[in-house]
């Protein structure tokens, strides 16, 4: 199993599309095999082994599961390098449109309005499928790696985004209640 990458791991084409029950199934399988309670009468040396592989499971699981981590892990593995800390160069309208939900979330916090965070929410629901749809084309269909790396860039911003709208809007029904 060493050096294989998460697909390899799991049995599964390199690619964005998979069937999620599939992989759950896939995941069970593994884990079962390397579940501690198997190793018990093991020495510590296989037992630490056992450990890493089931550590490498999980994480392996934990990436394929997520739509952005799994398209992220697969334009790292076409050896794009993201870059995301650093690298935050993104299309002009994008960046108008991102401009623009910033302003709505800033916007709907002053207001105290749940429902323009509901608005915004729903706005960014599509963003996340339209992300989608994207990596679709640019991973499955084109293998575009370099495009799509600039899109995973652009998903993480949305995704982020939709973890603060989340956030505001908790807050938001905490200060109601």
């Amino acid at each position: 199993m060493a050096g294989e990458n998460y697909f390899e791991l799991f049995g599964l084409p390199p690619q964005y599309a998979l069937d999620p029950s599939s992989l759950e199934h896939i995941w069970r399988a593994h884990a079962a095999k390397v579940h501690p309670d198997r190793y018990v009468n093991a020495s510590p040396a296989e037992k630490r082994v056992v450990m890493q592989w089931a550590s490498t499971v999980n994480e392996a699981y934990r990436v394929l599961k997520a739509p952005l981590s799994r398209a992220r892990y697969l334009c790292e593995q076409a050896g794009c390098d993201l870059q995301a800390e650093s690298n935050t160069r993104m299309d002009a309208a994008f960046l108008m449109r991102q401009m623009e939900w910033r302003e709505q979330l800033d916007e709907a916090r002053d207001a105290s309005s749940i429902e323009a965070l509901a608005s915004l929410e729903n706005d960014i629901r599509q963003a996340h499928a339209d992300m989608d749809s994207a990596m679709l084309a640019l991973i499955d269909r084109q293998r575009d790696y370099e495009q799509a790396a600039g899109k995973v860039r652009e998903w993480m911003f949305i995704d982020k985004l939709a973890r603060e709208i989340r956030d505001a809007r908790h807050d938001l029904t905490d200060r109601q209640s």
